[in-house]
């Protein structure tokens, strides 16, 4: 009982590692004579483009679900922030336009969080109804209109540019995970994000303020979320309030297929940034299969029931 018991401990914390090396070789060798095959440069740049501000908010996410959280607002911040930054960067320049995003974000966060800790709205229903509110907010501002930013630099910076044919998306995505990983793993707030997603009573009688801790992994993901809105503004040259629409739910799929409970007390920063990039890696080999839109929502909602599914029964058999 005990080995099947630490194969399922195994399998549950490094399967998404597995899952993707599995993936890489499966589509090198099956898609090699599709275009210029799978593994192209030019693809695998494509994939990591499209990926990467996933992984951002899949940051985020991770600390939310860590704690016993979650954030369904995430796509809304992300279509609020690009319009506030466009304009903002139309009118005041480039650092203004960043700082203005992020306070986006941080006004959401800290909202969602005080409706969480201190009113005690379930996660779910406030986050809900955020998002709901600043979708509403977003397309009446903007007239369902997209605001172009014509400053080059910042569209090279955020999100546009490559250096030295490397993506300036990719060093984004590696500095947010990694100083993420580092914060969940080695700092004393890390841990307590993590005892309060396992038991907030546990943690509450140990000294962490639970009530500031949710308040603070709901003020980080709505400013990671700000800063996915500011790159995906960079990266096609405006804001639209569409930009980031429903993509809660693919960051929530690489955050569950990662590792981190959906019920809160383990999390891999790390993880999630693996789980954005294997659900990029599946979608481009769909599409290179030949998939159309529909049967692509068909495959990726497997995955996720799957991921669920999974990491329930791990924890039940832990």
């Amino acid at each position: 009982m005990k080995t099947k018991i630490s194969a399922r401990k195994f399998l549950s914390k490094y399967m998404i590692y597995l899952a993707f090396v599995a993936l890489l070789i499966v589509f090198s060798l099956t898609l090699r004579n599709v275009g210029n095959g799978f593994l192209d440069m030019g693809n695998v740049w494509n994939i990591i483009r499209q990926t990467a501000l996933i992984a951002i908010l899949g940051v985020g996410m991770t600390y939310a679900l860590g704690a016993g959280q979650i954030d369904l607002s995430v796509g809304s911040v992300v279509g609020l922030t690009s319009l506030v930054t466009a304009w903002t960067v139309q009118a005041a320049g480039l650092i203004p336009g960043v700082l203005a995003g992020l306070a986006v974000g941080a006004v959401v966060g800290a909202i969602n969080g005080a409706l969480i800790a201190w009113v005690k709205i379930p996660p779910f229903i406030a986050t809900l109804g955020t998002q709901i509110l600043f979708a509403g907010v977003s397309r009446t501002v903007s007239g369902l209109k997209s605001v172009p930013i014509t400053n080059t630099t910042f569209n090279f910076v955020f999100g546009g540019g490559d250096f030295g044919g490397v993506p300036v998306l990719l060093l984004w995505m590696v500095v947010i995970v990694v100083v993420g990983q580092l914060f969940l793993r080695k700092r004393p707030f890390g841990r307590q994000v993590i005892s309060v997603g396992g038991n907030p009573k546990a943690a509450l009688y140990s000294g962490v303020r639970v009530k500031l801790t949710i308040f603070k992994v709901m003020l980080l993901s709505g400013v990671l979320a700000s800063l996915a809105g500011i790159l995906w503004a960079g990266r096609f040259g405006g804001g639209r309030y569409s930009l980031g629409e429903a993509e809660e739910t693919s960051a929530i799929a690489a955050t569950v297929l990662g590792g981190t409970s959906i019920n809160g007390g383990k999390a891999s920063v790390a993880g999630a940034c693996v789980g954005a990039v294997m659900l990029g890696m599946i979608n481009n080999a769909l599409v290179m299969y030949g998939l159309d839109v529909y049967q692509q929502m068909v495959v990726r909602g497997l995955i996720i029931l799957a991921a669920v599914a999974f990491t329930v029964n791990a924890e039940k058999d832990a």
